[in-house]
């Protein structure tokens, strides 16, 4: 030790601060143990909680949405009348609502299927979707999407008539085979519009008899494809809103502007007021709100102000693989939501940074699948 020059021993052997009481050590899963093999995905996620890394916000996650689901308030039968405007459990005890939002893409993917199990199973309270993330549930219903390469040349995929989603593609005739599902259901929304108008006694054209919003729309869809394997069906089955305030941008637009075309002069009409009343309400009311968001962009915000107006939600997971230094909301982590009253100062919150489709099964795997 003697030949260490004084200068690079003291900044290479820099002795150390006690460790804070109550610090924990980093370790993850020893496979070695008989007992870490063929493991539950609880199992799991307890061995990744002290690894670090995303390890630890998947666990966080999960212990967050563990925590908004248990938590209950006071039985129906304890509440005055105008008390009685949240969301109660089976056995009429308060609960939290949770408001589940997510972007098309993972419509597109297989994780259609695990979100279609937390909306058949009356998990979540409201979804937030994006246009996509609304009609894609539909055309699956009517053709499937194939899988592809995110390599694959996009001039000779449009040559061919594939539209490609990531590493997935979907067939023009899919988006014919919608059209021709929807322009039916596009006409018979339209009578009951005018037939609506006429028993009000006022002319079809008159601003002051809006009849569809977003989510009266989305609830349509999901009762005319009557189909199991659709999210919308059992967001129809068993009331859970969806909200869309972007419906236009996508296939679901292009159906509606070839329709005006048809329709005129009478067209179609979409409130989107009525629906942001609605889902606003629908916190402001809530006795306790949890989000779980999966992605970016309209979805995530959506939900987030809602919240605002009831002065934050209680609990929030993100899941996306967006940075904050661009300041869009896609890439803002939880700590900026706070600064707006999106989510409470005291709640419990994480963001994963990660694409959706690597970890949320994993979690739902731990959590809303496990009981």
């Amino acid at each position: 030790m003697s030949d260490i020059p004084n200068l690079a021993g003291d900044a290479v052997l820099m002795k150390s601060d006690p460790v804070p009481e109550g610090s924990l050590p980093v370790f993850g899963i020893d496979y070695s143990k008989p007992e870490s093999r063929n493991s539950t995905a609880r199992d799991l996620i307890d061995g990744m909680r002290y690894m670090g890394i995303q390890a630890s916000s998947v666990a966080e996650a999960c212990d967050i949405i563990e925590e908004m689901r248990a938590w209950r308030g006071k039985h129906i039968s304890e509440l005055e009348e105008h008390e009685r405007k949240g969301t109660f459990d089976e056995e009429g005890y308060q609960k939290t609502t949770i408001f589940l939002g997510y972007t098309s893409n993972l419509i597109s993917s297989g994780l259609r299927d695990t979100l279609r199990f937390l909306v058949q199973h009356k998990m979540v309270d409201a979804i937030v979707a994006s246009a996509g993330g609304i009609e894609e549930d539909i055309i699956k219903c009517l053709a499937p999407t194939y899988m592809s390469e995110f390599a694959a040349k996009g001039s000779e995929l449009r040559e061919k008539g594939m539209n490609r989603i990531g590493n997935m593609v979907v067939p023009n005739d899919n988006y014919c085979k919608f059209e021709e599902w929807m322009v039916p259901l596009l006409d018979k929304m339209l009578e009951e519009q005018n037939d609506n108008a006429a028993k009000n006694g006022k002319d079809a054209l008159d601003a002051g008899t809006p009849f569809w919003t977003p989510s009266k729309f989305i609830d349509r869809l999901g009762k005319e494809i009557n189909n199991e394997t659709s999210v919308l069906y059992w967001c129809h089955k068993n009331k859970i809103p969806v909200f869309s305030p972007a419906l236009t941008d996508g296939s679901i637009g292009d159906m509606l502007f070839f329709h005006t075309f048809k329709a005129s002069p009478h067209q179609l009409r979409i409130d989107i007021v009525e629906d942001i009343r609605k889902i606003n309400t629908m916190s402001m009311n809530s006795f306790k709100a949890g989000m779980i968001i999966l992605g970016g962009g309209l979805i995530k915000h959506h939900i987030c102000n809602a919240c605002l107006m009831r002065n934050g939600a209680d609990w929030a997971v993100y899941i996306n693989s967006g940075q904050e230094f661009d300041a869009s909301d896609a890439g803002a982590r939880p700590d900026e939501a706070i600064s707006w009253g999106k989510i409470k100062a005291d709640a419990r919150n994480v963001k994963v940074y990660s694409e959706v489709s690597v970890v949320f099964p994993l979690i739902v795997s731990a959590t809303f699948a496990s009981k």
